[in-house]
């Protein structure tokens, strides 16, 4: 496994991508509610992207690891027991459904690539219906924490083992579980690139994080079994045993010290 170091100006350029996209996937955020399909999320993001300056990084793309066909949009949209990579259709999206959106833009020569997961539900003053399903929410609260605690583990020195052990020990003791067969990756020049980070493993196991990385965390959380199964049009995966699953991504790049979030606004 070779991993790519990537110099300041390489991440300025990423960060400034992954700025971007955060923003355009806070504006999708802002329209999902019951009643839109997800061809419409695809198309609104796609149309953001451009706008930009940026192109879709799904789009067209094929991954050997995943399925030889490329990839029909540019948003990837996992509702209820869908975990990654279910691509958008006329599908129409109700109250009471958690819905995914993985969203990633090519922009000056880098890829950007980030994930969240939302309740799908009328609201009054950005609060979900109170009539929500309370354990739907708890698996979107708690997988976002998890992402947050792997973050926190990206510093020079410490180990892919220690951010895999960090998310899976906080999931399992929350009484979920994190998705084995799918993983976080590195990202640059090419959308996925060495290392493949899981979200599970033991401490100071791995390969050790140095300065220059940049990749992606992604846990992917289940309510029940962590098993998975492709989904019917051959892209996506869901849960084997139909449970709910939410999943957050955000890219990163290693400093000194710690890391950047390139794809967080704050």
């Amino acid at each position: 496994m070779s991993v790519n170091i990537k110099t300041e100006e390489e991440i300025k350029i990423m960060k400034e991508g992954g700025q971007i996209l955060a923003r355009i996937m806070q504006e999708l955020e802002n329209v999902v509610k019951p009643g839109i399909t997800t061809k419409e999320l695809d198309r609104l993001a796609e149309s953001l992207i451009l706008r930009a300056g940026g192109t879709c990084s799904f789009k067209g793309y094929k991954d050997k690891d995943f399925t030889a066909i490329p990839f029909p949009a540019c948003l990837c949209t996992s509702i209820n027991e869908e975990i990654v990579h279910v691509a958008p259709s006329d599908r129409i999206l109700k109250q009471g459904d958690i819905i995914s959106l993985d969203l990633g833009m090519y922009y000056k020569g880098y890829h950007s690539d980030m994930a969240i997961t939302l309740p799908v539900t009328k609201t009054d003053g950005g609060s979900p219906s109170a009539h929500f399903n309370p354990e739907a929410l708890r698996i979107i609260r708690v997988t976002k924490k998890a992402l947050k605690m792997g973050i926190k583990k990206v510093r020079p020195g410490n180990t892919f083992g220690d951010i895999g052990n960090t998310i899976q020990r906080y999931v399992e003791s929350q009484g979920f579980n994190v998705v084995r067969d799918l993983c976080g990756h590195g990202i640059g020049k090419e959308l996925h690139e060495d290392p493949k980070i899981l979200n599970y493993g033991k401490r100071h196991s791995g390969e050790e994080i140095k300065e220059g990385m940049v990749f992606c965390l992604e846990p992917m959380v289940t309510m029940g079994g962590w098993r998975i199964k492709r989904t019917k049009n051959g892209f996506g995966y869901e849960t084997q045993d139909g449970s709910l699953s939410a999943h957050f991504e955000h890219m990163v790049a290693v400093t000194k010290n710690g890391c950047d979030v390139l794809t967080d606004l704050r």
